[in-house]
């Protein structure tokens, strides 16, 4: 799409030995500081295609109109940084104080975020938690593409406390029920009420607020207390840490991520889960021992 008439309706009609630098320009400029991301991505895939031109000797060898460095960088005004809001996180040497809180409350918010803090799992994916994607044998929870940020099936080793969590729930269960973590009934006749659905993410917003950590901390935010975990106190690779959050990432680290590394996260998660039970683990070492390791 950005390639077509929405942007380079300027140049479609030209052959690619006569875009020049000027031609580009053409097309980027009135984007360059409206749409940052997007004029990005145009001016990528402009330097690729005339690449591949170039090695079908399609053009003339030399430098790409298209290229950033020692190039458009010289010419185009830098583009506005996106402004991004991050989550707000929780000190990861606070959270096993704070889980020991999460132990000591009733209720199913208690059960589902304690779940989600100790599996690195979204707030959608640990809500909707389905019995019929746990694998009590193996361990294995799997979310299924479609509740997947990136659209791809996600496999999450257990922990032995996550399998004790789901076990707690397992007694609570209703008969046909598919959801782990259920809604709260409503209503008069709410004892004579079948229910199947999942609990909100709001009910785990109003669980921050009853603990008042709301002002510190977010469902997400716990998301990257346990990715600054792994990266300042284990001696576990970044892709594996990476792997473990499902994040898309490309290059040998995509490869990787395709590759699952199942049981070396399942390590990473078994520490964590330590971790955050207030105990140590032999996965986690000291940071002048991790960059001795490193080196």
């Amino acid at each position: 799409m950005t390639l077509g008439n929405a942007y380079c309706a300027a140049i479609l009609d030209k052959k690619v030995d006569e875009i020049g630098t000027a031609e580009v320009i053409k097309v980027l400029k009135p984007v360059w500081q409206a749409k940052a991301e997007t004029a990005s991505r145009l001016r990528g895939r402009i330097e690729r295609v005339l690449a591949f031109a170039e090695a079908q000797g399609w053009r003339q060898e030399g430098k790409n109109p298209a290229q950033w460095k020692n190039g458009l960088d010289a010419i185009l005004p830098q583009r506005r940084k996106l402004s991004r809001g991050h989550h707000r996180a929780m000190i990861y040497a606070e959270l096993p104080a704070f889980i020991q809180r999460l132990k000591g409350s009733v209720g199913i918010a208690p059960r589902v975020l304690e779940f989600l803090i100790l599996t690195g799992a979204r707030s959608s994916e640990a809500v909707n938690a389905q019995w019929g994607e746990i694998d009590f044998e193996r361990r294995i929870w799997t979310v299924p593409a479609a509740r997947m940020k990136a659209g791809k099936e996600h496999s999450v080793p257990l922990s032995m406390r996550a399998i004790e969590i789901l076990r707690q729930m397992e007694l609570q269960r209703e008969e046909e029920g598919k959801f782990i973590f259920t809604g709260q009934r409503r209503g008069k006749l709410a004892s004579e009420q079948k229910l199947d659905k999942p609990i909100s993410a709001g009910a785990i917003e109003m669980l921050l607020r009853r603990m008042k950590v709301k002002g510190e901390a977010t469902i997400h935010g716990f998301r990257s207390s346990f990715r600054d975990w792994a990266g300042d106190e284990t001696s576990f690779p970044r892709e594996v840490a990476e792997a473990a959050l499902a994040h898309v990432v490309g290059g040998v680290e995509g490869a990787y991520r395709r590759g699952t590394a199942l049981e070396k996260r399942r390590k990473l998660m078994e520490a964590w889960a330590t971790f955050l039970a207030g105990g140590d683990n032999g996965n986690v070492i000291p940071l002048v021992e991790r960059r001795e390791v490193v080196k």
